[in-house]
């Protein structure tokens, strides 16, 4: 299934962090935060022509922003440009 976001979205997959701490303890899935990292895996038309965000990049987002969606069983989250707070290089 292709989703392609309308207006200044973009779709983005959070990454995963270490559940593990770096003295080994493991730390619960119930008391860890989502992570504010992902992935973007596609872009409106509006945001391809701005050209400053890429499929592929690894954005920063702010804490409360997008819309969780669930696609063919993959979590995903519709974020609005403005809550991207910067692109991880």
């Amino acid at each position: 299934m292709n989703f392609i976001p309308l207006g200044q979205r973009v779709l983005v997959q959070r990454v995963e962090e270490e559940s593990t701490t770096p003295s080994g303890i493991i730390i619960p899935d119930n008391a860890k935060e989502k992570p504010l990292i992902g992935e973007v895996k596609a872009i409106s038309k509006e945001v391809e022509e701005d050209g400053d965000i890429k499929v592929g990049d690894k954005v920063v987002f702010a804490k409360y922003s997008g819309t969780d969606i669930n696609l063919e069983g993959e979590e995903y989250l519709v974020l609005n440009t403005d809550d991207i707070l910067g692109i991880l290089k």
